[in-house]
């Protein structure tokens, strides 16, 4: 028999994944020494490879060289590509559109639960997850029959953080809830989630639960291009709160849905990458992911030449 689709795309998930891990060890190694300008060698040695392979291992995972990663990493392209954006997100929001981002491709909606469910807490909701490989580590996606309702990465480097916590998490977030443990279903949106292929005309849904604020600042993440960064002000200004910065944080740290609702896309006014819930090499990692696929990568690459 023949090998189905939904298992190839799993099987490249579970190789990203593994891949994943040495990446992350590279990318918290750059990220406490990029002052230092480590060589190759050096970081190849950390993460127990030789130059060669973690070169192509590298190139292959990222899009780009671990030389422009470390240039990425610097406060200075963060900043840099924190001024191109805020042009292409008012653009963006002139033309009522998400731009060019991977979440428009999906033709992703969203729908908020009603107040009454709100207060409900997910009373009487069939909640089903599951825990997979992801090009970001493993992850716990679970769904309501109205669509995603949460995305959360198990591991977090530097803790101690487990797929039990996860699971306790998400009880935390719909405590009256009933959520069943169902890897099978969930498999497939995982597969759509992070191998999605342009000519799936199916929309991806989420149900999201948030106060009208939260929703607001949520809808407006959804509107970030990939490869871009915002800071917690353009936010604020976008949603017609200017002096709201400190709220829009709060519900930035709120975001349920990880990676899909791209809480990782907003940076502060200063440069710094800040935190982020899945951990700030994960951020690092989703960023230029992100930013080598756009083309912003290669921006900065002919800047930095």
């Amino acid at each position: 028999m023949g090998v189905s689709t939904n298992e190839t795309i799993s099987n490249d998930l579970a190789e990203l994944d593994r891949d994943y891990q040495r990446i992350e060890r590279a990318i918290v190694y750059l990220s406490g020494n990029f002052r230092a300008q480590p060589s190759l060698a050096e970081v190849a040695s950390h993460v127990g490879l030789s130059e060669f392979h973690f070169q192509r291992l590298f190139g292959r995972w990222v899009g780009i060289t671990p030389k422009r990663f470390l240039q990425f990493l610097t406060k200075e392209h963060a900043k840099a590509l924190l001024a191109q954006s805020r042009s292409v997100l008012d653009a963006a929001y002139d033309a009522g559109l998400s731009g060019p981002s991977r979440l428009h491709d999906l033709l992703l909606s969203t729908e908020a639960v009603t107040p009454g469910e709100y207060r409900n807490a997910g009373e009487g909701l069939r909640i089903v997850w599951g825990v997979h490989p992801s090009p970001f580590g493993r992850c716990l996606v679970a769904a309501t029959e109205r669509g995603v309702c949460a995305l959360r990465f198990v591991h977090v480097s530097g803790s101690t953080r487990s797929e039990a916590d996860a699971v306790e998490w998400l009880a935390r977030a719909w405590p009256r809830a009933t959520l069943v443990p169902d890897p099978g279903e969930t498999a497939a949106l995982v597969s759509r989630i992070f191998a999605f292929s342009a000519g799936d005309p199916t929309p991806l849904h989420l149900h999201v639960r948030g106060t009208n604020f939260q929703i607001k600042v949520w809808e407006a993440l959804l509107r970030v291009p990939a490869g871009a960064v915002v800071s917690y002000g353009d936010i604020a200004r976008s949603i017609g709160a200017p002096r709201s910065t400190r709220a829009v944080g709060g519900a930035v740290g709120g975001n349920c849905i990880l990676y899909l609702i791209p809480c990782h896309r907003v940076i502060r006014e200063g440069g710094e990458f800040g935190d982020y819930r899945g951990g700030a090499a994960r951020k690092k990692a989703i960023l230029a992911w992100e930013a080598a696929r756009s083309g912003d990568a290669r921006v900065g690459e002919a800047r930095a030449g």
